[in-house]
């Protein structure tokens, strides 16, 4: 969602202009009007300065309500003003301040279910809901996981001066297969972590966290019988190789030191397709 609301926001004219994040849910009832509108100085105990709040930083921008079904009913009615009259007062204050941002709301909760139960105000609803994008969990986008999944190794190994430079082709079908509860976070959480303990430019799939991973997929059966365990390992050393070798056969048993012959007998062995590995580049 925060994905989403970043694109939106740095392909607009206010791209230049501050975007500021709120997670609802994560706002005490008592602090949620302060941290919201800001507060004057001396306006309750402990406010010993004037204080901006997120409407205000983020004037000229874009400002992200996530999880907006958790606000009370209270903290709905003052949302509602700001959006219908484009004003706030801070805490304490009695001047109205003007504001120019836009609003963008996110939340996981069945809102038209939340108004019929009177949890949630329908005329926010639909100050709200003026252009709506549903966003399916990550596991019915299957098309986005690589492309997520290589955006974070970029991003995590320039912040941790690693040179990883891609996911191996096991990692890859973990990744696939997983069925990402935590949607986004988890997978960029994943990434970080996998960059983080890769020693060399290649992300391999025992580099993955334990719940993606399975003794097939990541080559570390931990019982059963040897020859299980080397398969498991020379399937991945000839998966490796043709896929650096773009799926040329003679080049890739070149690279494990085998002849052609000994490498069409393994790949066929393990149902390795070399052709899949052609159009990767």
């Amino acid at each position: 969602k925060e994905l989403v609301a970043h694109a939106i926001h740095y392909n607009s004219d206010r791209a230049g202009k501050p975007f500021i994040r709120v997670n609802c849910a994560a706002l005490p009832e008592t602090l949620v009007e302060s941290e919201l509108f800001g507060h004057e100085k001396g306006a309750f105990t402990g406010a010993l300065a004037v204080r901006q709040g997120r409407f205000e930083l983020a004037n000229g921008g874009t400002i992200f309500l996530d999880e907006v079904g958790d606000f009370s009913p209270a903290t709905q009615v003052k949302l509602l003003r700001v959006l219908q009259e484009r004003e706030f007062e801070r805490v304490g204050g009695n001047s109205p301040m003007k504001t120019d941002v836009r609003v963008i709301a996110a939340t996981n909760r069945d809102l038209e279910a939340m108004i019929t139960e009177g949890k949630f105000r329908q005329d926010l609803y639909y100050r709200l809901n003026v252009f709506s994008i549903h966003l399916p969990a990550l596991r019915e986008r299957k098309a986005d996981i690589l492309l997520l999944s290589d955006f974070f190794v970029e991003k995590y190994s320039k912040a941790n001066r690693r040179s990883v430079k891609r996911i191996s082709t096991p990692a890859i079908d973990m990744l696939m297969a997983y069925h990402w509860p935590g949607n986004v976070r988890e997978l960029e959480n994943c990434i970080e972590r996998a960059v983080l303990v890769s020693n060399d430019e290649v992300i391999h799939g025992y580099h993955l966290p334990p719940t993606l991973q399975t003794a097939e997929a990541s080559g570390t059966v931990t019982a059963g019988p040897l020859q299980a365990a080397l398969d498991n390992v020379e399937r991945e050393m000839i998966t490796e190789a043709l896929k650096s070798c773009r799926g040329n056969m003679a080049k890739a048993a070149r690279i494990l030191g085998m002849t052609e012959r000994l490498m069409g007998l393994r790949v066929k062995k393990h149902g390795v397709d070399s052709r899949r590995f052609r159009s990767d580049w």
